[in-house]
């Protein structure tokens, strides 16, 4: 399946591409069974495990994940594991529970938007998921997921309210899409180490679809200037830690294009009046193919994460590509500043190499795999090849064994 394969970052390019035909590779459709951004914005209250505000900060963990993407074979392999009797999601996430669970803070990638609770439920290209996902979501260890992305809008509006509705249920925050315009000003803010960490969440662009003029909060679209402005606002609403997804690159190329290098240094060269960087970590999706990490202004970069979740994936030759099942999850331990007032830093940065079996519809932790004695090494070294192909590791980017 084909999909728009430049993706542009001003305020021109995101324009035309509001109006381009996009989607995610995948299989063949059908259908499974059944903002102007603010000066001050003000945040909702701040769930924490981690103590509250007068904490003493410590080292923190962020470990942060690649598109979820529910194809017609993944919502029937969910309805399989819950017995027939509605959809189950856990089984599929069980096997990188531990990492994600462990963490203090997790962050996913929702491609997708939820439909009703009795569905029905659809895949490529014009995604419903079961809202079943939400839950598995949370049991599996996940704080906050991004949502902004070329799916935002596959069902409406009312897709879009169904899916923040689903995360708001299951406990999990949602950064990139709004409800209204008072959700849209307001940064997700989330605490971990006894750090305020702000979540914020953008897209190239949508698909066919266009952002409805009377709502144009509801999708984030990509913008190098509304991006800085947001992280700003977000730390002047208490963020120590600013986390940027991006819903960017062009689709299976494992080379970050040059639009994702060029905003991503410039972001990342964003500074305060003080000199405080502005962005404190930038996750990437949508490219489906795993993709390098690189420090760039002293500031760590994923450009693309890769598919957690898809079935098997169809590249622009109409054949099945294995990359669009292999990905990496990404884990930064955050430090506290030695001054107040100063940066949070990262003093370790790690990369744990995933596959999505789509055979046994598993999301795998191949580390955790090949000391089972899994003969995955092939896989996992292919996607270490290409994490570190900007060399990340001379900066000390390192895989655990």
């Amino acid at each position: 399946m084909t999909s728009t394969r430049t993706r542009r970052t001003t305020v021109a390019a995101a324009a035309v591409l509001l109006t381009a035909v996009a989607g995610c590779a995948g299989a063949v459709p059908q259908t499974a069974p059944t903002r102007p951004a603010p000066s001050r914005p003000v945040a909702d209250p701040v769930p924490s495990s981690a103590g509250g505000p007068t904490a003493t900060p410590r080292p923190f963990t962020l470990a942060a994940t690649g598109d979820v993407l529910p194809h017609a074979s993944i919502i029937r392999q969910a309805q399989a594991d819950a017995g027939g009797d509605g959809y189950d999601f856990r089984p599929m996430l069980a096997g990188v529970k531990p990492v994600i669970s462990a963490a203090d803070l997790a962050i996913c990638h929702m491609e997708t938007v939820y439909g009703k609770d009795e569905g029905p439920f659809t895949g490529y290209p014009s995604f419903k998921s079961p809202p079943h996902i939400a839950t598995a979501l949370a049991a599996t260890g996940y704080d906050s997921c991004s949502t902004a992305s070329n799916h935002t809008l596959d069902d409406g509006t009312a897709g879009l309210t169904r899916t923040l509705d689903a995360f708001d249920k299951a406990g999990v925050r949602h950064a990139g899409s709004a409800r209204n315009p008072a959700e849209a000003q307001r940064p997700t803010l989330l605490k971990a180490g006894g750090a305020t960490v702000a979540h914020l969440a953008y897209t190239y662009g949508i698909n066919g679809d266009k952002i409805p003029e009377d709502k144009p909060w509801s999708v984030n679209i990509m913008d190098e200037a509304k991006i800085v402005e947001d992280s700003r606002a977000a730390r002047e609403a208490g963020a120590d830690v600013v986390v940027v997804s991006l819903h960017w690159g062009t689709e299976w190329e494992t080379e970050p294009d040059r639009d994702q290098l060029d905003l991503g240094h410039n972001l990342t060269a964003s500074t305060s009046d003080e000199g405080r960087p502005d962005i404190d970590l930038i996750i990437g999706t949508h490219a489906h193919v795993p993709q390098a990490y690189e420090k760039v202004n002293g500031t760590w970069i994923v450009y693309g994460m890769g598919d957690q979740i898809a079935g098997d994936m169809i590249n622009y030759n109409g054949a099945f590509d294995p990359r669009g099942n292999q990905g990496s999850i990404g884990r930064f331990t955050f430090t506290p500043p030695a001054e107040p007032e100063g940066r949070w830093t990262v003093s370790k940065a790690e990369f744990l190499p995933q596959w999505f079996n789509t055979q046994t519809g598993r999301v795998t932790d191949l580390g955790a795999a090949i000391r089972r004695g899994e003969r995955l090494t092939d896989v996992r070294d292919r996607i270490r090849q290409v994490v570190l192909s900007r060399g990340a590791a001379a900066d000390g980017l390192t895989m655990p064994q």
